[in-house]
C-alpha cells in the first residue's frame, strides 16, 4: 500500500513513516499542504495521512483542493485539536476520517485498515494506460498493440510510474526530481531529460501509441492516443 504523509512536525513525520514502513507500507513524505496537493495530484496513493495545521495550505484547504481536482484518495486528517467544529470542518472539506493527536500506533493502523476496507483493499500490481501496462513489482513495460515487452531500470520505472499515474497532467521537472531521486538529491534537469529520452526510445521500440510530451517551461505530460 502506498501512503502519502503530509506533516510539518519533522519528528512526528519520521515516527509516522517508521510505523507505516514497519507494517509494509511504501511512503512519500511532505511538509506542507501545497506539496501534499502536488504529490497527490501526480502520484497514485491508497491513503493520504494529513495534518491540519501546516504551512502554505492547511489540511482543510488541501483536502478541498484535492476534492476539487477529483482526487478521490481516502484522506485521514490528524490534529491536536478535538473540537467538534474542527471535525465537522474536516469532514465537510472531503476528508474520510479524523484522528486526534496524540494517538497510538495501533490506533493509526486501525484507522488505515478501515479506510482500506472502504476501498475494497484493492492493491494494483500493474498500471495500465492506453496500450501500455507497467508492472509495479517486476518493472516490466508491455505494449498490447505490438505484443512486445521490455525491462525498465528502477529510475526509468519511477519516472514512468509518476507520469502514467496521471495521464494528461503536466508534471514539472522539479516534481520528477523530488519523487524519483529524493528531496536531498543533487540531480538536475539534465538527469530528467536523459531519462525522458531513454523512455521515449523504449516507447518507440515497443511500438506504443502513447507519448511523453514536452510542455515548454512547464514539464512533461503522458498522453495516450
Amino acid at each position: 500500500m502506498n501512503v502519502l504523509i503530509a506533516e510539518d512536525d519533522e519528528r512526528l513525520a519520521e515516527a509516522l513513516e517508521k510505523i507505516l514502513e514497519d507494517n509494509g507500507y511504501e511512503i512519500d513524505k511532505v511538509a506542507d499542504g501545497q506539496a501534499a496537493v502536488d504529490y497527490a495530484t501526480v502520484g497514485a496513493y491508497d491513503v493520504i495521512v494529513m495534518d491540519v495545521m501546516m504551512p502554505r495550505l492547511d489540511g482543510f484547504e488541501a483536502t478541498r483542493e484535492l476534492r476539487r481536482a477529483n482526487i478521490s484518495t481516502p484522506i485521514l486528517l490528524l490534529t491536536a485539536r478535538d473540537a467538534v467544529g474542527d471535525k465537522i470542518t474536516g469532514l465537510d472539506a472531503g476528508a474520510d476520517d479524523y484522528m486526534t493527536k496524540p494517538f497510538s500506533p495501533a490506533e493509526l493502523m486501525a484507522h488505515l485498515r478501515a479506510l482500506s476496507r472502504r476501498q475494497g483493499e484493492v492493491q494494483f500490481e500493474a498500471l495500465s494506460v492506453g496500450d501500455l501496462t507497467l508492472g509495479l513489482e517486476d518493472y516490466e513495460l508491455s505494449c498490447s498493440g505490438s505484443g512486445k515487452h521490455l525491462q525498465l531500470s528502477f529510475k526509468e520505472f519511477s519516472i514512468l510510474k509518476i507520469l502514467m499515474s496521471s495521464p494528461g497532467t503536466i508534471v514539472s521537472k522539479d516534481t520528477l526530481i523530488t519523487k524519483a531521486w529524493g528531496q536531498a538529491s543533487s540531480a538536475g534537469d539534465n538527469n530528467v531529460e536523459a531519462y525522458i529520452s531513454f523512455l521515449r526510445k523504449k516507447l518507440k521500440h515497443l511500438g506504443s501509441a502513447c507519448k511523453i510530451e514536452t510542455v515548454r517551461r512547464a514539464g512533461y505530460r503522458f498522453v495516450s492516443e
